[in-house]
């Protein structure tokens, strides 16, 4: 989205009312410059990116760039990112960070643009089903890019991942939705949960007041724009701010329902972890213990994606209008993804079995498996990210945080170096765990990750104590008693 309102559509052939919508688009605009918020992004030409034509009937009307680096192997990743209100491809290209990553690990980047003739602010018409259901308008656009994509640079299609900011975000999440057999995993900056709008005035409601629908509720919507008899999902990373007031956090807790209902995982969280840039990841793992839905909030962040410019390796972007110095979204989302380096599942060799946690400390988790024949070697992961590789059936993990709780996999890899199926999860909590009292709201506490809703009411996390409604008004005192633990503490926090 960008500034505070949401696009609407043009299209050709119908000048009475384009006129009667470039009327009212410019007088929010008017309202939104008046705020300081829009600031217009140049047209895609930065270096490095280049502009491919021919890629199919284009239904949608958009552009198509891309940046893919030197001497790119076949099969290696590729993603989609989609720019905001008011931006473009080179505007995303150039502050975004994703091609510092894709340097660094090997995949294909794709950048889809819209424009003025699309939509008064360029922003992707997430809210229009006749843009953003299958087969149809900018989405059939951006899924004749994949296959572009895939054919220009031998791109593995199997390793699809769609990402986007505000509008972007919108149009990612109904993209996951209705084409879940070609995007393993999304990413959604500051957008919306699929289908929430099919209209310019629900767009609103959308962005300042999201529905309060059941998980499930959410989770048909997506279930009825996927193909039929769908059973495998994208793996769903949704970022969001604290003080977002273009798009109201509650965006995201309705996106977290959303996802992990489609997945049938529930909506208490796996584990909660900090991270730099005051940001709260809270996952939700699926059965074997990866995550199947992470949600990054940040604390004190306006509209915008999170990036943090810098020349370390967990650093990215370059902050401006809507790109705000907080920390490099782009880099987790990389390492959610798997496209760090960690391995696929490719080969043919058993899981191993037998997984156990033999020992922890408050830094340390010490782990043994029963060996695999014909095993190699064994790759480890933590939390779905491969953290070593050892040639025995025991791994030491190091440099743990204390009293945090993890989950660990390990897969067999074969003499060709392929890993095999990937084990049963095992928690491992390192020790030496400190309580923490936490004052907030009963909104605040679902948005830092420490509570949760469900049909407009709350729990805590962990204890699922009933905290009464989910709004703003309600507030508790919780007592952190252990990692992703929380018990109600209204009459004395001993912490």
């Amino acid at each position: 989205m960008g500034p505070s309102h949401p696009p609407f559509r043009f299209t050709k052939g119908r000048s009475l009312v384009r006129g009667i919508r470039r009327r009212v688009a410019a007088a929010a605009g008017t309202l939104a410059l008046t705020a300081g918020l829009v600031a217009m992004g140049p047209q895609a030409s930065a270096a490095g990116l280049t502009q491919l034509t021919g890629f199919g009937t284009n239904p949608g009307n958009l552009s198509m760039y891309a940046y893919a680096p030197d001497a790119l192997p076949s099969g290696a990743p590729l993603v989609i990112a989609l720019h905001g209100c008011t931006q473009s491809a080179s505007d995303y290209y150039a502050h975004s960070g994703w091609p510092k990553f894709a340097d660094r690990y090997g995949f294909a980047l794709v950048f889809p643009q819209t424009s003025s003739a699309n939509n008064a602010n360029s922003c992707f018409n997430w809210f229009e089903p006749g843009d953003s259901s299958r087969g149809r308008g900018e989405a059939l656009s951006i899924r004749q890019m994949v296959d572009k994509a895939v054919s220009q640079y031998g791109s593995d299609s199997r390793q699809v991942y769609v990402t986007g900011l505000s509008a972007g975000g919108g149009m990612t999440a109904n993209l996951l939705a209705a084409y879940p057999d070609v995007f393993a995993g999304g990413a959604i900056d500051s957008g919306l949960p699929a289908y929430c709008a099919t209209t310019v005035s629900a767009a609103y409601t959308c962005m300042y007041s999201p529905p309060d629908r059941t998980p499930a509720q959410w989770g048909d919507l997506v279930r009825s724009a996927a193909p039929a008899g769908t059973s495998s999902w994208p793996r769903v990373a949704i970022w969001q701010g604290s003080a977002d007031t273009t798009v109201r956090p509650a965006n995201a807790a309705e996106l977290r329902d959303q996802w992990t209902d489609v997945w049938g995982i529930g909506q208490t969280p796996s584990r909660t972890e900090s991270l730099g840039g005051g940001t709260t990841l809270t996952a939700y793992d699926d059965t074997s213990g990866r995550p199947a839905v992470e949600v990054y909030s940040v604390a004190g962040m306006a509209h915008g994606l999170a990036v943090d410019p810098g020349s370390g390796t967990e650093q990215c972007g370059a902050s401006g209008t809507y790109y705000l110095d907080t920390i490099c979204s782009s880099y987790h989302t990389v390492r959610f993804w798997g496209l760090d380096g960690h391995d696929q599942g490719t080969g043919a060799l058993p899981a191993p079995t037998g997984l156990t946690v033999t020992g922890t400390t408050g830094t340390t988790a010490a782990l043994s498996w029963n060996a695999v024949p014909d095993a190699a070697s064994y790759t480890v992961y933590r939390d779905g990210t491969k953290v070593g590789t050892t040639g025995s059936t025991a791994y030491s993990d190091t440099g743990l945080t204390a009293g945090t709780t993890y989950n660990y996999t390990v897969a067999a890899v074969d003499a060709a170096g392929a890993p095999g199926a990937v084990s049963a999860a095992v928690t491992a909590s390192t020790t030496g765990f400190t309580p923490t009292c936490h004052t907030a709201s009963n909104y605040d506490h679902t948005v830092a990750g420490r509570a949760h809703q469900s049909g407009g009411q709350t729990y805590a996390n962990g204890s699922d104590e009933p905290m009464g409604l989910w709004n703003t008004f309600t507030g508790h005192t919780l007592e952190q008693t252990g990692p992703g633990y929380y018990v109600v503490a209204d009459s004395g926090c001993p912490a």
